[in-house]
């Protein structure tokens, strides 16, 4: 019997496709089958609900939505998030700012504007003892660039360089492909056979549902989107951003190997800082942070960083205790480690039941038996209306209960279409399975 769902509420649902959880290769170390992780996909996730799950820990490639088992997996993947307003840039950050606008505005610029338009001693002394991020990364923008007519030549002073930035829809474009595939072969040194035109929109333009459609408007804009950067009318960069009520996510960055020199990296992570700010978005994420890969290292340099606590899903600050932990293994929950202090549980005791846990083949059991840390347990998925959760079937919505044999099958089998159902449920946790439907057979 199909469920009466009206048509507002199913514009507010968010659907999910469980996959299930699997082991697979770490690019960081390398490993065959070292990371662990619950995987869902989806082609419709609301940006509020987008962060409900990054808040516990998920992350998204295109389609793809997962949540690593950080207590099973070789290389921990932790969410790490950043107070723009409090943050203060350090010294190389500033110079690879200062570095790029100098080559934008180029000498010959600098010197006649510095005449032409000259600033007096108290704007001079204020600059040299104030970094002020959202001037400095928005200056050399060609419509914030100051051309004031030449008595020389009788022309517009030009900069050496037009520089550009627009935030556009995540749609694919041959430049931005072209781009792509140019800085995987240079930078990854992948084969250029094994990107396509639809792998790099499943990848990198499969994203949220963007809102608000009219690019021009001053509404607050949600989804996913790209930021592009032009040098004088060419792309040179793209930075994939997922814009949540909240927070601006930083999925991925692209941009021409020819300007490596200029530190891209930084540049795009400070812009994003700025549009945090601007945009009244609060958090800053930078993605994953895995404290054993030293090329991560980096993140932690734009402060004051938190740490998602895996457990709790509270944030810890990325420094002081938790950075000491980190250094000496590699999972960390500062509230599990409080509770067992609190309860004086001897840690070889810990360490029993860990050893115990690894002699379990985590892609055959119950998700229920792995403890997977930020996980809902079985009792308190037996509490959720599971009966009642929606379920997309060619376009309609039935209830589970409505499937044949419903009531019989085990909640804890991993193989059984109810222990699959728990599983997801128990991965997004409760809030958002009172917002969500899930597609099984479509």
């Amino acid at each position: 019997m199909a469920a009466i769902v009206d048509a507002e509420k199913a514009r507010k649902l968010s659907l999910f496709r469980p996959l299930g959880y699997q082991r697979n290769s770490c690019g960081y170390c390398k490993s065959e089958d070292g990371s662990a992780a619950y995987y869902t996909s989806s082609v419709s996730v609301r940006p509020a609900h987008y962060e409900e799950l990054v808040n516990r820990g998920w992350r998204r490639s295109g389609t793809l939505y997962y949540k690593q088992n950080v207590q099973r997996s070789c290389c921990p993947h932790y969410t790490m998030r950043l107070e723009a307003s409090v943050f203060k840039p350090r010294k190389d950050q500033r110079k690879a700012i200062n570095r790029w606008n100098n080559f934008i505005l180029g000498p010959e610029y600098i010197r006649r504007a510095a005449y032409l338009c000259p600033k007096s001693r108290e704007e001079k002394k204020h600059r040299k003892c104030n970094f002020d991020l959202l001037t400095s990364v928005h200056e050399v923008e060609y419509s914030n660039v100051k051309r004031p007519i030449d008595p020389k030549t009788k022309k517009c002073l030009e900069p050496a360089h037009r520089f550009e930035v627009n935030l556009e829809g995540d749609s694919i474009s041959q430049a931005k492909f072209e781009l792509f595939l140019k800085y995987q072969t240079k930078v990854h040194k992948e084969d250029v056979s094994r990107w396509q035109q639809k792998d790099f929109k499943r990848f990198l333009c499969s994203g949220m549902t963007r809102t608000p459609a009219d690019l021009k408007s001053t509404e607050k804009k949600l989804g996913s989107w790209h930021q592009c950067y032009r040098l004088d009318g060419k792309l040179i960069a793209v930075a994939v951003l997922d814009l949540m009520p909240n927070g601006v996510s930083s999925v991925y960055i692209f941009y021409d190997p020819e300007y490596e020199q200029w530190e891209f990296g930084k540049l795009s992570a400070l812009r994003e800082i700025a549009l945090t700010i601007e945009g009244n978005y609060r958090h800053y994420y930078m993605g994953f942070y895995i404290h054993t890969c030293q090329k991560m290292r980096y993140k932690g340099t734009f402060k004051p960083q938190y740490i998602l606590d895996p457990e709790s899903h509270a944030w810890d600050p990325l420094d002081g205790e938790l950075a000491k932990k980190l250094d000496e293994r590699p999972y960390v929950s500062l509230s599990r480690d409080r509770r067992l202090a609190a309860q004086d549980t001897p840690h070889s005791a810990v360490d029993d039941v860990a050893d115990a846990d690894a002699e379990i083949n985590d892609e055959e059991v119950s998700l229920f038996d792995l403890h997977m840390p930020g996980v809902m347990t079985l009792e308190e998925v037996k509490a959720l209306d599971l009966d009642h959760w929606l379920l997309l079937v060619h376009g309609s919505f039935v209830h589970m209960i409505d499937l044949v044999g419903w009531e019989k099958m085990p909640i804890d089998h991993p193989q059984s279409v109810k222990g699959i159902i728990a599983e997801l449920a128990a991965s997004l946790g409760p809030n958002l399975f009172h917002e969500s439907a899930v597609v099984l057979f479509d």
